[in-house]
């Protein structure tokens, strides 16, 4: 059995997973969101919820907003509010793809004013980034085209680029500009940021402030996310993850869930660049901001971050127990069993006492999610929100059952 060492100890303590604000909410599929009882009407019961993540795994201190959905009119106001529960304020997330005037792109639009609309808000976003202290501003577009000879689509390119640098150019002096893509959706024929090449040509063109997001989901099938996560690290640009789980395409289930092996690979890949000898790719991983970002449809709000967190946890845990003096010998000589069974055994090893060890020695409780259901928080808030009505990431309307 493994026992818990100082060195893991550490280790572990400054592990960091951000929550989403909208997966506390009544947000769903393409095909139906089911309202869940007691789920989050506003920002504030979503901080609330964030914040109940937080107590019980102790490695959740954070909560991303989505603008417009978590619009107030009082962004220091919701500092406080956010401070008083014990969390802060997270990256703000932009959206471009809601509004009916984006049917045919947002910052690419062939209209010069609908491009001037979308790049303003993303500006707006980066004043809600300095009234609430957050350090990132995450970007993922719905841009593209259906069919072929739709639009330019070198034009697109250079449109996405002038409007992502503006944006760059007037981020805070510690602000991060996080670039996201995503191989197809809404868009069909082509996305203007299909790939991670795309968004790392254009960060590394636009300045040091850019960086990439790689989302879990947005990859064709088979695509070796773990390679793409070591290419950034190298090159100084992987800026932070959009952690989930998908058996097709864009599933947004809960991380680690469908590929668990992979999600312990991207860690393995990490913990390596952390203690890389180049200066530059151990840095870059040492910033590394991990989100969740999930659809929690069928699944209670909570509970279901409580266990992606946890995954998340458990995964880092086991990249951790790598013997990496045995996998360089076996890779040096050669040998390919070797170097496989040595990522394997790590992988295979359960960590869970390991875990409820480090948290018996922090205060938290060793079944975070047993404690979850024995707190009486779901049957509380259940009884206080009711069951509101609303649904995809919109804010919920004031109309609620069973109050």
């Amino acid at each position: 059995m493994t026992h818990l060492t100082d060195d893991l100890h550490a280790a572990l303590s400054r592990q960091r997973i951000e929550t989403p604000s909208w997966g506390y909410g009544n947000s769903g599929t393409r095909f139906k969101t089911f309202a869940a009882p007691g789920a989050a009407r506003d920002v504030f019961e979503k901080i609330d919820d964030a914040a109940e993540v937080h107590r019980l795994t102790g490695i959740a201190p954070s909560v991303a907003l989505h603008i417009p959905w978590d619009e107030v009119d009082d962004y220091a106001a919701l500092g406080r509010h956010a401070r008083e529960r014990g969390v802060d304020i997270g990256a703000i997330n932009p959206n471009v793809f809601q509004d009916d005037v984006y049917r045919l792109g947002s910052v690419t639009h062939p209209d010069e004013a609908v491009r001037e609309q979308a790049t303003q808000h993303l500006l707006d976003c980066v004043e809600v980034m300095r009234q609430t202290g957050s350090r990132d501003l995450s970007l993922w577009f719905a841009d593209g085209t259906n069919y072929a000879g739709q639009d330019d689509l070198r034009r697109r390119k250079h449109a996405m680029r002038s409007a992502l640098k503006r944006v760059h150019d007037a981020l805070p002096e510690n602000g991060r500009m996080l670039v996201e893509y995503k191989l197809f959706e809404p868009a069909f024929y082509a996305t203007d940021l299909f790939d991670w090449g795309a968004a790392y040509a254009h960060c590394v063109a636009i300045g040091e402030k850019a960086q990439v997001l790689v989302d879990l989901g947005h990859h064709a099938q088979g695509v070796n996310i773990e390679q793409i996560v070591a290419f950034l690290l190298d090159e100084g640009r992987l800026g932070g993850f959009h952690f989930n789980a998908r058996r097709y395409a864009d599933d947004d289930l809960i991380v680690g869930t469908s590929n668990p092996f992979e999600l312990f690979c991207i860690y393995a890949e990490l913990v390596a660049a952390g203690h890389s000898t180049d200066q530059r790719t151990r840095t870059t991983a040492q910033d590394v901001a991990y989100m969740i970002d999930q659809s929690h449809n069928i699944e209670p709000k909570v509970e279901a971050m409580l266990q992606s967190v946890l995954n998340c946890q458990e995964a880092y845990a086991k990249a951790l127990l790598i013997d990496r003096d045995a996998l360089k010998d076996a890779q040096q000589a050669g040998d390919v069993l070797a170097a496989h069974r040595a990522l394997t055994d790590a992988f295979r090893t359960d960590v869970r006492p390991l875990l409820a060890e480090w948290r018996e020695a922090g205060g938290l409780p060793t079944d975070p999610i047993a404690a979850h259901r024995a707190s009486g928080y779901q049957t509380r808030v259940t009884r206080e929100r009711g069951t509101a009505v609303g649904g995809g990431g919109y804010p919920v309307k004031e109309k609620v059952m069973g109050t």
